[in-house]
Formats: structure tokens, sequence, C-alpha cells
């Protein structure tokens, strides 16, 4: 592994300034605090901006076609995150964005690309549904043609910012008796479509989902994505972006799993609970100078370290379990000023920098996308070639 400082050109560096300064003069704390009360992972006007300045476009293209080096897309990506800035629904977007551009109709195309580069449009994940789980395969929600019309009818969860996206991204069963995974079609949906019902949920973790509900919704043709039946065809590259099954740019600059990003957040609680116990009490001692707490902080960057740096599937796992385990260690190492809810009198942190926010985020983080569980089971499988596994008794 080639731990080695990228020297930026001058050109590199102008880059890297005007996007500070484009950030600088864009984002106000008004906007991430109102942000972090929705939990809805975008800051709209945020995202506007940065249509109309050209950060999408060229975020959402390759060098070759006028957009980021590798180099400007790092440089891009980190001074966002030292902003903390939610870039859920963006990120989203980009995992769907390139089916859409391999399988939509021309007219299709005509409709929304120009609009997700301006900022006006996002794109909502719906998959899940209730009773599902993670085997999305299972899909029940029922498209079927009328002429050149589809009539879907169905439920979805989980369906991430459809209160704020404009188009779902959204599975259908087209064929109830076909054959599994061949009886699959993939639709990009207008929201506003008449016979939707976006319902909004706060999780845990303060963040928001929704449920959507789809009653005889009405669409045309030109908004079916690839073949009829063949939606698991359309939709394999954003769903192994989005477990991080997709290997990384071999320029060793960008991010190796899908869930990085998180495991950085977690370094940063790990960096603010350090800084808290690097504080001299009323009697002069620190914390940080009781054994057992620097072993434990040095035992949580060791395991945070370690996952950042673990690729693939394997990455996706080893982050969300590290927090699952890192989190309640800081809460512990911080005792009772760590669970006090952000802002109020005695608090350890902001909302969504502090331990606290990481305990609560742990655990839906090894769900969203896929439990690790499933994850752990598909290494298993597909990457080390055990057998299936068994849920049922063994027989007596």
């Amino acid at each position: 592994m080639d731990f080695a400082r990228v020297e930026l050109t001058d050109e590199d560096r102008a880059f890297q300034e005007r996007a500070r300064a484009f950030l600088a003069d864009t984002v106000t704390e008004e906007m991430v605090r109102a942000e972090r009360a929705t939990g809805d992972g975008v800051i709209v006007e945020l995202h506007r901006a940065m249509g109309v300045d050209g950060w999408l476009a060229a975020e959402a293209s390759t060098a070759e076609d006028g957009g980021f080096t590798a180099v400007r897309r790092r440089i891009w990506d980190l001074e966002r995150r030292r902003l903390g800035l939610p870039l859920e629904r963006w990120g989203a977007t980009l995992m769907i964005l390139q089916a859409v551009r391999q399988y939509a109709s021309p007219e299709l195309l005509d409709e929304v690309l120009t609009r997700v580069f301006s900022g006006e449009v996002l794109f909502a994940m719906g998959y899940t549904e209730p009773g599902g789980g993670s085997d999305i395969a299972t899909c029940k929600t029922r498209a079927v043609r009328d002429g050149d019309e589809w009539v879907i009818n169905g439920q979805k969860m989980f369906t991430s910012g459809a209160n704020v996206c404009q188009y779902v991204f959204l599975l259908t069963n087209t064929d109830p008796a076909g054959k599994r995974h061949r009886n699959l079609t993939m639709f990009l949906v207008p929201v506003e479509t008449e016979g939707i019902e976006v319902h909004r949920l706060r999780t845990v973790d303060g963040d928001s989902t929704t449920i959507t509900y789809y009653a005889d919704v009405r669409i045309p043709d030109r908004y079916r994505l690839g073949d009829v039946d063949d939606g698991w065809t359309v939709l394999s590259g954003p769903l192994a972006a989005e477990h991080g099954a997709t290997d990384p740019a071999d320029v060793g600059l960008s991010d190796i799993t899908t869930m990085s990003n998180f495991g950085m957040s977690m370094a940063i609680s790990a960096d603010l609970a350090t800084a808290i116990t690097a504080r001299s009490g009323p009697d002069g001692r620190r914390d940080l100078d009781d054994d057992s707490v620097s072993y434990r902080l040095g035992r949580a960057y060791s395991r945070i370290e370690a996952a950042l740096a673990t690729p693939s599937l394997f990455g996706r796992v080893a982050i969300a379990q590290s927090m699952r385990d890192v989190a309640p260690e800081l809460m512990d190492i911080l005792g009772g000023q760590a669970v006090l809810p952000a802002n109020s009198l005695g608090a350890s942190a902001e909302p969504g920098d502090g331990p606290e926010y990481l305990f609560r985020w742990a655990p839906l983080l090894g769900i969203y996308g896929g439990t690790i569980d499933v994850f752990r089971n598909m290494i298993a499988q597909h990457i080390l070639g055990l057998g299936r596994p068994t849920y049922v008794a063994p027989a007596k």
C-alpha cells in the first residue's frame, strides 16, 4: 500500500482554493443546523448552488468528459467532509445515474440529465418492501402494462429522500409467475405523479426516511429503464455500488469502500472524545493519563484505522461492526456528559459530531443498504466459496 503524499500542481492548488472559497461563501451554520434538524440528507439550497456553479456536472463526469481528475475529485470530497456536509441524497443519485445513463430512453435522458447537473433533480432508491427485509428480489409492487402506460400498485419502505427527491428509482414485479430475478422491471418514477403518497419517518439517529405508497399510479412507458423483466440487470450496478462491492479506482485516491465517509465520521468522534479526555480537571488531572482510558482509546483508533483500510464488501462489514463496538466504548469513556442531548448544558458535542450521535447511528449503519449479516453471507458464499447457510434446525 502506497502512503506517499500527493504533491499538488499549481493548477490543483488553485482548484482547492476555489473549492474552499465556494464552500465558505455558500455554506452557513444555519444551513447545516437546519439539515441536522430534518435529517433529510441534503441541503437543497446548497445543492442547487453547486449545480449552478458547475460542481455537480464535473463530479458526475469523467475527466475525459470534462469532469474532475482523480486528484480534484478527492480534494472536492475532502473539503465537503471537513465541513460535515450531508451528501446522502447526492450520493444515491450518483449511484442511480449510471443506470439511467445506460438504460434510459433518449426522451427520459432529455428530461432528467441536464436537471441532475443543475441541482434541480435528485433520485431516491425504491427497493425495500414491508416484510421483504434485505431480499429485495421478493418484490411485490406490481407494474401492469396498459397500452403505452404502466399502472403501478404497491408499497416501499425506507425510500430515503423521497420527500426531497424528484424521482424514485423503482423496483417492480412485472411477472408474478415468472422466474426469480427474471420477473422484475425498473422505472424512474416522478414523485409528483398522481397516486403516490410519501410518508416521512424519523429514525433513532435523528435522520429521516420515508414510506412510499403507489395506488394506481400511471406512468408512460418512457419512464421504464431497460427491458421488461430485466430489471435485475439494470439494478445490479447501483446495488453493487451501494453495497461497496465494486473495486476502487486504481489511482489510489478514491474511497476503497462505500462506507468510508461514515468511517471518517467515526474517526472524528474518536478525536473529539480524545480531546475531551485531554482536558485538565479542577484537580489538574486528565482522564487521558489513566492507563485504561488511553488503552481503550488506542484500541478504538486501531479498529477505526483497520476498518478504513479494508476494501470492498469486507470494508462494508468492518466499518459497520467497528462503529457498533467503538461507539459504546467512547460513550463509556466520557461518562454521563456523553448521553446528554446535543446543545444542552454540559453536552460534549454538536449534533452529528460526537459519540452520542455515533451511538445512535451505529445500529442503523449495519442495516441500511442491507444488513451486515447478509454481507457476511455474501462474502462467505461468493468470495470465499463456502456453502449456502442453513437456517433450519438439523434433523435428529
